[in-house]
């Protein structure tokens, strides 16, 4: 009986083609990106997870890692409009969705409001430093992030597909920042932190980006693939256990649910909502998708996990008094979580 209800949840021919495509691609993706972000593999596979699971992801990393880099370069691979916004304390929510201006037609005379759209209306976002700006103006992604839309001027506009909001955050400086509101991260479906580079990456950055050469970076996916290989990563089946297994994760991080380890009834205060559960999922299979397998497992669970729910866990005092931060906390969850399967 279980094996023909994994024979019957096998994808069809179609999608094993476009499995295949996908794998092919990702390759592509990775090693045109490796033309100009030295390193930094781990970041790449997580962005590209992101991408194909229809989400937004959060990056975390201190000055001159090459974050805006990263991110034009794989907009110029995806074959997708780019566009940047730099937060700063002054910036407006109509500079993000756009705004009326008055025009004149020369021929009639008459005056009418026209929409100008804002950096918002394109297929990779680049929110730059998003917690320096105030409440007001960040709040203005969270229609267009969870919606795919944007309401102004008394008028509601979808937003072309594919829509990727990449954010980042300076970790070290807070003086003049606004943290981002728990209903704002809770839309990032990954949290990305960026690390220095080895010591051997490091002396090829400086060795090939000092020079005269620059690396072409030539288009391996367009929008319209790109969005069937979005559409597939949700066709991918997702075993009950696996489902099971993930909701059952998401759940152990909320201090008062009745299932939740010592661990975190010790040292968290608040946990990850639904929309964990939901990431998890996606996550696993768009990881799946990526190698060319039809079906995800536990692994690909464990392997998302930390980028989807260190930011979903709120640790508290206690946690704080014993240097203990949230990744740590989701880190220990998942070791004892090996004992589940």
């Amino acid at each position: 009986m279980e094996a023909t209800a994994k024979r019957a949840a096998q994808p069809g021919d179609e999608d094993v083609v476009l499995l295949e495509r996908l794998a092919d691609a990702r390759r592509a993706l990775e090693d045109m990106i490796a033309r100009r972000i030295i390193g930094q593999r781990a970041i790449v596979e997580g962005l590209l997870t992101a991408l194909l699971a229809d989400g937004h992801a959060l990056l975390v990393g201190v000055p001159g890692l090459a974050k805006t880099l990263l991110i034009s370069t794989l907009a110029e691979a995806l074959d997708l409009e780019f566009r940047r916004i730099q937060f700063t304390p002054d910036l407006m929510p109509s500079d993000i969705t756009g705004t009326e201006v008055l025009e004149e037609d020369r021929a009639t005379g008459k005056r009418m409001f026209r929409f100008v759209r804002g950096p918002i209306f394109a297929n990779v976002v680049l929110a730059d430093e998003i917690n320096r700006t105030p409440p007001k103006t960040q709040a203005a992604l969270l229609q267009a992030m969870q919606e795919r839309a944007v309401t102004a001027a008394g008028e509601t506009m979808k937003l072309d597909r594919p829509f990727f909001v990449l954010a980042t955050q300076n970790p070290i400086e807070q003086e003049g920042t606004y943290p981002l509101p728990e209903a704002q991260l809770d839309r990032f479906m990954l949290e990305l932190r960026i690390a220095y580079p080895t010591r051997e990456e490091e002396e090829r950055i400086a060795q090939e980006t000092t020079g005269a050469v620059v690396q072409e970076v030539k288009p391996v996916l367009g929008a319209s693939e790109l969005v069937q290989l979005q559409q597939l990563v949700r066709r991918v089946p997702a075993p009950p256990s696996l489902v099971s297994y993930a909701v059952r994760l998401a759940r152990a991080t909320r201090p008062e649910d009745e299932a939740a380890p010592e661990l975190i009834r010790k040292y968290v205060s608040w946990g990850a909502g639904p929309r964990a559960s939901q990431y998890l999922v996606l996550g696993a299979k768009a990881r799946a998708a990526m190698d060319g397998r039809g079906m995800p497992n536990f692994d690909d669970v464990r392997a998302v996990a930390p980028a989807v729910l260190r930011h979903r866990v709120v640790a508290n005092f206690q946690a704080e008094a014993e240097s203990r931060t949230a990744g740590d906390i989701v880190a220990e969850l998942l070791q004892l979580s090996r004992k589940w399967t």
